[in-house]
C-alpha cells in the first residue's frame, strides 16, 4: 500500500485500501475494519490517517494479516516514497516504492 508522511501522519493512499463488501471476504472485510479501527481518520475517496500513537498497532496487524497467507505483500506491505525515511516502529511492514 502506497503511504505518506507528513508531520508523523501516515497516509495510506486511498486506491490502495481494501474495499468492504458486503457478501465478500471475511478476512478481507475483517482487515478492512480493523484498519478502519485504528484510523484517526477515514473518508470515502479520500486517504486515510494513521497518528504516531497506533503505529505499534498497524504493524502488529498488517504482519498478522501478511502471516495468516489469505493476503499478498501488495496488500499488506507499507510502501513509502524513495526519500521518505520508514520509521523504526514501521520497518518490519514497509518498504520503498
Amino acid at each position: 500500500m502506497r503511504v505518506t508522511l507528513q508531520d508523523d501522519i501516515l497516509f495510506i493512499n486511498h486506491e490502495d485500501l481494501p474495499p468492504y463488501k458486503k457478501g465478500g471476504s471475511i478476512v478481507r472485510n475483517s482487515y478492512f475494519w480493523a484498519l478502519k479501527a485504528i484510523a484517526c481518520y477515514t473518508s470515502r475517496d479520500k486517504d486515510w490517517e494513521f497518528d504516531r500513537d497506533v503505529w505499534v498497532a498497524l504493524s502488529r496487524m498488517l504482519m498478522s494479516f501478511s502471516e495468516s497467507g489469505y493476503l499478498g505483500d501488495r496488500e499488506t506491505m507499507l510502501e513509502f516514497p524513495p526519500d521518505t525515511p520508514i520509521p523504526p516502529v514501521l520497518r518490519s511492514v514497509s518498504t520503498w516504492l
